[in-house]
């Protein structure tokens, strides 16, 4: 993969190749480690004693699910981070799953995160996570990854609800659970299932322990519009933002210190050992610069961008947004703001932002939400205050944000890129 970033084709092309083989936070994690290696990156691993060398660049996982890459360029400079997060709103399957409802097999769910749950009806799904097996004589984790249509789950009839498009409700608990099947046979449950996966990847599957699955949407991420001018994916919340910032981490320069994160669990409130409000990113901090008095100094030089999408004023729904903060696609990053810390902005972090886009040649853009409305919030405030770190939040506008299918613009992803890139070979972020 090219990460050269001169063509917003090749770009986006190589976003919906990262999109498509991406279905998890699980292969989200492993695509991104797979293309740090091919760069020359090498894996740590945190029970492992670090031997760390100026002029290289390394990479660590957490959990299989959250990665952290940095290039160290000079341990006496200030440190650029990027972050992200690896996890997007979804079904993920009960431990209990097995379903067997008026003849048809069906697997139990719960919903992950704050899911827009209407577009999850009358779509092919498949089914992906990971799963931990006994495999001669030992536990081990393997991914899996269906990649076929293997469920659905299916509207109500109009004849049987006339109210439907005025007032159907849904009831996560019994209205979800996909169906796979007519009639499961006795042995044919979802251990049976996860086996006969298992199985063609390793001889000696003793047994499954436990597994972390989701369903997913086996449409595949597409260029549409009229002139291209849309990308449309399932997850573009957030693995659009993870591909830009490990494409402008490998395309950028190596003269400056440079981190990449993308953690786990956002969608839930990134309290975990994986997630943003988590040790992953300050233990790893540490281990470069295990030093307190030059670790402080650094931090308190050193800037992050929390990438997270943002919304884009929807035509049909324009008054969801404030009348002076309505992002358009294809228009530039937005700069993300809240009075309340919900968005970790302030005005120093985004004046360095601006300018960074000013020299970039790239727009930018600003959002509010309605005072009236409740906001959302990104890893930006969880790291800011637990890193201590200076943080501005900024996002590719989007449609449909938590939707099973996203919309973006497809010139803003490249762009970020860009400036990204530029943030992270800059010298002095105060010039």
């Amino acid at each position: 993969m090219s990460h050269s970033l001169t063509s917003a084709s090749d770009f986006n092309q190589s976003l919906l190749g990262f999109l498509q083989a991406s279905p998890t936070p699980f292969h989200a994690t492993q695509s991104m480690a797979d293309i740090l290696l091919a760069a020359g990156y090498t894996e740590l691993f945190q029970h492992q004693t670090w031997q760390l060398q100026e002029q290289a660049g390394y990479f660590i996982r957490s959990n299989d699910s959250s990665i952290i890459a940095f290039w160290l360029a000079d341990k006496f400079q200030p440190l650029r981070l990027v972050g992200a997060h690896t996890d997007s709103p979804c079904l993920k399957v009960k431990p209990n799953a097995n379903i067997d409802g008026k003849g048809y097999f069906q697997l139990g769910v719960e919903v992950y995160g704050g899911a827009l749950l209407a577009p999850w009806f009358d779509r092919d799904l498949s089914l992906a996570g990971r799963v931990h097996a006994r495999i001669n004589g030992k536990i081990q984790a393997v991914m899996v990854n269906f990649e076929r249509a293997i469920a659905t789950i299916p509207s109500l009839a109009i004849h049987l609800d006339r109210e439907a498009n005025n007032s159907r409700s849904i009831n996560p608990q019994t209205q979800l659970p996909p169906v796979l099947s007519i009639a499961a046979e006795k042995d044919k449950d979802l251990n049976s299932l996860l086996m006969a996966e298992l199985v063609k990847q390793y001889e000696d599957v003793e047994s499954i322990l436990d597994y972390e699955l989701f369903f997913y949407d086996t449409q595949a991420p597409a260029l549409i519009g009229l002139k291209q001018e849309f990308i449309a994916s399932a997850r573009l919340d957030n693995l659009l933002s993870c591909h830009v910032g490990l494409q402008a981490l490998l395309s950028a320069g190596n003269g400056q210190n440079k981190l990449f994160i993308c953690t786990d669990h956002e969608e839930v409130g990134s309290v975990s050992a994986c997630g943003a409000q988590g040790p992953f990113l300050e233990q790893t901090i540490e281990r470069i610069w295990p030093d307190i008095e030059e670790r402080n100094r650094i931090i308190a030089s050193s800037l992050m961008i929390s990438a997270d999408n943002a919304h884009a004023i929807h035509p049909n729904f324009a008054d969801k947004h404030d009348q002076n903060h309505g992002p358009m696609l294809n228009q530039g990053p937005v700069i993300k703001i809240n009075a309340n810390q919900r968005y970790a902005t302030n005005s120093f972090t985004s004046a360095v932002f601006k300018q960074l886009c000013n020299e970039a040649e790239v727009s930018y853009q600003a959002f509010v939400m309605r005072t009236d409305m409740a906001c959302g919030s990104t890893i930006g405030p969880a790291i800011a205050s637990g890193l201590g770190v200076d943080t501005i939040d900024i996002g590719v506008p989007t449609f449909g944000m938590h939707s099973i299918r996203e919309l973006a613009g497809s010139e803003d992803a490249f762009d970020l890129a860009k400036v990204l890139k530029h943030f992270y070979e800059k010298s002095s972020l105060l010039e």
